[in-house]
This record gives structure tokens, C-alpha cells and sequence, in this order.
């Protein structure tokens, strides 16, 4: 099984897939990391701010990764918001019952009413050296694009509403 999990800056991504690590033994790969590794070890002049162009450079991998891990019936949690809209049609139906996807989105009730709480989980699983380019303004622009954009291509977003326990919880049930 694969646990695919995109959604937009700040949403507690790297945190759900920390958790299915913990409760299903689950690695998981963070597509962060890769993208690091590749502009650190000078295989790309893509800078880590080239957030659309590194979705194209970066997904063609992810999917040959995924495709791989399902070959050889293996778990993993794939986490990162470098997933195209349309990832789907990449994969045919075998795959595609292989693959549960999770997109995350917090409202912007939410990013209004817990914006500090936000910012003060934004290290807890990995420590962010710069995270002053987070506003409440730029989280809701980037929540909004994920809402949008994964809406339009046919797929469930989980919305954060009240909190990410609620949230965790509700996909834990599942």
C-alpha cells in the first residue's frame, strides 16, 4: 500500500506520515528531502522557491518510486506537496488500488483563528531554519490553490477545520 499525502504548506504533512510511521511501520519518503538532495548535489539549477517548476522535475520520479514500491508489494507513505493535480493519470487501475491519497487544506477560518498555534508546529517533526516567509495571507493563497486545484481533478481534500487531531483522528478511522 501506498499512503500518498500532499496538501499545502504547513498542514501537518510530514507529521501524518511521522504517525503512520509510528502506528503502521510504514517508511516514508519526503519529497522535500529529494528535492534538497537534488539542488544540493548540483543535479538541478531549480531553486528550492521554483515550487511549480520543481513539481515537474520532481514528480516523474515519485512516480517511478511509487510504481517500484507497489511492483515489490511494499509499504510506504510518500509526503510532499510536489504532486501534479492530475497524478492519476499516471497510473493505471492496478496501481491506482495500490495508492491512497490524502490532500490536506486548512480553511481560512482556521489559518484566521489558530495562525500562531500554526507557526508554532511548523518545527515538530522537522526543524525549519527560515519560516518567515509564512503570513496568514500566503498560507491562505497556497491552501486555496491546493483546494482548487485538487477539487477540480476530481479528488477529496481533507479539510482542516478545527484542528489536526480532529483531523488525524478522521483518517485514522478510515
Amino acid at each position: 500500500m501506498i499512503v500518498l499525502i500532499t496538501g499545502a504548506s504547513h498542514t501537518g504533512k510530514t507529521l501524518l506520515a511521522q504517525r503512520i510511521l509510528e502506528e503502521y511501520k510504514y517508511p516514508y519518503l519526503s519529497i522535500d528531502h529529494l528535492k534538497m538532495g537534488l539542488i544540493r548535489s548540483g543535479n538541478t539549477a531549480l531553486t528550492p522557491e521554483d515550487d511549480e517548476e520543481l513539481t515537474g522535475y520532481l514528480w516523474p520520479i515519485v512516480r517511478e518510486m511509487i510504481r517500484t514500491a507497489i511492483e515489490n508489494r511494499q509499504n510506504l507513505t510518500v509526503e510532499g506537496c510536489y504532486v501534479p493535480f492530475d497524478w492519476r493519470k499516471d497510473f493505471d487501475e492496478r496501481y491506482l488500488l495500490e495508492i491512497r491519497f490524502i490532500c490536506l487544506a486548512m480553511t481560512e477560518e482556521y489559518i484566521d483563528s489558530h495562525f500562531d498555534e500554526i507557526r508554532g508546529h511548523a518545527s515538530d517533526i522537522e526543524a525549519r531554519l527560515d519560516d518567515s516567509y509564512c503570513t496568514p495571507g500566503m498560507l491562505k493563497k497556497d491552501n486555496k490553490r491546493f483546494l482548487e486545484g485538487f477539487r477540480e481533478a476530481g479528488e477529496d481534500v481533507v479539510l482542516i477545520e478545527k484542528g489536526y487531531e480532529e483531523v488525524y483522528s478522521r483518517l485514522s478511522s478510515k
